[in-house]
């Protein structure tokens, strides 16, 4: 059976309020789980005790039985000390859009003409 450490989406509508389940990998997001592990309420500020709030010892079994965290409750395990940290990476999310990459480029055109107008006037008054 492939288990997995992942989120259960409770709370009401856009009241978000999750938990932190260990279950098999097949069953629903929030269907069956065989086991609570903890708690995660992103309403409260990143610094707060209580946003996340995990069973450790029962964390610690199951990856120890080969449960795969998804990758918010990995971030949630290295914030905590419990894995290793993992090199993430996605070059493509993080590329501007098209329109971005235009208001950039018009951005330096104008940032250029504004360094070569002051110089051009320096040397003039030199001469």
């Amino acid at each position: 059976m492939a288990m997995k450490i992942r989120l259960a989406r409770g709370g009401s509508k856009k009241r978000p309020f999750y938990s932190i389940v260990a279950s098999d990998s097949r069953m629903p997001r929030d269907g069956r789980f065989i086991e609570k592990l903890g708690t995660y309420n992103p309403l409260l500020p990143k610094d707060s005790e209580d946003r996340v709030k995990m069973n450790m010892e029962r964390v610690d079994y199951w990856l120890g039985q080969g449960a795969q965290p998804t990758d918010r409750v990995s971030r949630f395990l290295e914030a905590a000390g419990k894995i290793e940290k993992k090199e993430r990476n996605n070059p493509n999310k993080a590329k501007p859009g098209k329109k971005a990459e235009e208001r950039a480029e018009e951005k330096a055109a104008k940032a250029a003409e504004a360094a070569e107008a002051p110089a051009e006037a320096e040397a003039a008054s030199e001469s």
